[in-house]
């Protein structure tokens, strides 16, 4: 379309833009057209919102799980013939001087059987020192009975033991009461090995929050632990707790170095792939799922673009016969249909990240209204619903909500710059 100067109007020009805007204003005789265009506009919005709000939740719930599991258990170990040498303790101190370690923990972790008030149950028992203890702060900073101020204290560390919150309850025992730990290894005798059972006091009763943690694992110091399980001075590994842990797989050469010859490393990847293996495909086809609700969402914009492109036959028409290209016709139209999905897009992200960032509150506001706790922390282990934005992710939805927004308006765009304008008038 030619200007009033001669000139030639550049694409996506203020009067291409004014009659795309004309068009999205709903008129009587075209009310289905405004219809679908405010279904479109509801669903991409919704969809591109529900997508964010589910990937930030996956994400919360992620980031809470895999800080319990790492605050927990090491993010490297370290094996080999380094655990019996004389210079364990060198290594130890090396490792704990190394670049990105903030903790390194010697260790001895064996299965027994405890007995408490005619109950009976399987637990891991680790031996640790009082001061590495207290310096994981996962345990130290959830203690529901009892202290450790006493741990460690006596002959061969004493005989405390602090036990997780689960596995006490399940053996009716509680700060001050007495369980018998069973050694499944003990003396050898001519009928074979023996095993090896000690009653000991439950000082201190912890909840991390995981129930596979708080039914399971017993500490009791480590002087005590390789007397009772017959370790002599060896452990059986070396936790090693680092700043990152996402650079746990990148560090094994550095950690090898610095604990010596004889030294073994392995990484909590190792540990638990099959579990995070199973978390990332989770989230990938939920990922996928939400992204293709999107896409669905933005098909409903072809109709209403189709719809709008029949009523304006004549419109075309005339502005062909004034000048107006078929590339100025296909960008008026792409302009009506991309600016429902543009706007659902960003009024979608806006709902999105704003759910996200005030979900404690939200999660209130809908438990006094339903006068019902909707995420119970005994359930749960959580006093609300985790929500983490990956703000990149955010990017790539909305990426992909315009993205569809675009692609649905090409064809009944591309349609209309198609249209003959004689055909057009022909029959008006």
């Amino acid at each position: 379309m030619t200007a009033q100067n001669g000139t030639v109007a550049a694409p996506f020009s203020s009067w291409e833009r004014s009659v795309a805007a004309r068009y999205l204003r709903a008129k009587r005789k075209n009310g289905g057209v405004a219809l679908i265009s405010v279904i479109s506009f509801i669903g991409i919005m919704l969809a591109v919102a529900v997508l964010i709000i589910v990937m930030s939740v996956m994400n919360g719930f992620r980031t809470e799980l895999l800080g319990r599991i790492l605050g927990f258990n090491g993010h490297a170990y370290v094996t080999g013939q380094v655990l019996y040498s004389p210079e364990r303790e060198k290594a130890v101190m090396r490792l704990r001087a190394a670049p990105g370690v903030t903790q390194a923990i010697p260790m001895v972790e064996v299965q027994a059987m405890a007995i408490g008030q005619g109950q009976i149950a399987g637990a891991i028992v680790r031996g640790i020192t009082p001061a590495d203890l207290k310096s994981i702060k996962i345990i130290s900073g959830n203690i529901r009975g009892g202290s450790l101020s006493t741990f460690g204290q006596g002959e061969f560390g004493g005989e405390e033991l602090v036990v997780g919150e689960r596995l006490a309850t399940s053996l009716g025992v509680g700060p001050g009461d007495v369980i018998t730990l069973i050694s499944p290894t003990g003396e050898a005798t001519a009928f074979g090995s023996t095993p090896r059972e000690k009653e000991y006091v439950v000082g201190t009763v912890f909840s991390v929050g995981m129930s596979e943690y708080d039914q399971a694992f017993v500490y009791m110091p480590l002087d005590q632990a390789q007397l009772f399980f017959g370790r002599d001075a060896a452990v059986d590994v070396i936790e090693v707790k680092l700043t990152d842990p996402d650079h746990a797989k990148d560090m094994k050469d550095a950690l090898a170095a610095a604990a010596g010859p004889g030294s073994i490393v392995s990484d909590w990847t190792e540990k638990n792939q099959s579990f995070f293996d199973a978390l990332q495909i989770e989230r990938n086809v939920m990922r996928l799922i939400l992204m293709m609700i999107v896409a669905i969402a933005a098909m409903n914009i072809i109709s209403g673009l189709v719809m709008l492109v029949k009523n304006k036959g004549r419109d075309i028409a005339i502005l062909r016969t004034m000048g107006a290209g078929q590339g100025a016709i296909l960008r008026i139209f792409f302009m009506a249909g991309a600016s429902v999905g543009v706007l659902g897009t960003l009024v979608g992200l806006a709902i999105g990240a704003l759910f996200c960032i005030y979900i404690a509150q939200i999660q209130q506001v809908l438990e006094w209204i339903t006068g019902s706790s909707l995420f119970s922390a005994d359930v749960y282990f959580l006093s609300h619903i985790p929500a983490k934005i990956d703000w990149g992710e955010v990017a790539l939805v909305t990426g992909w909500g315009l993205a569809m927004s675009f692609l649905a308006t090409i064809p009944p765009a591309w349609r209309a710059s198609r249209i003959d304008p004689v055909e057009a008038l022909r029959y008006e």
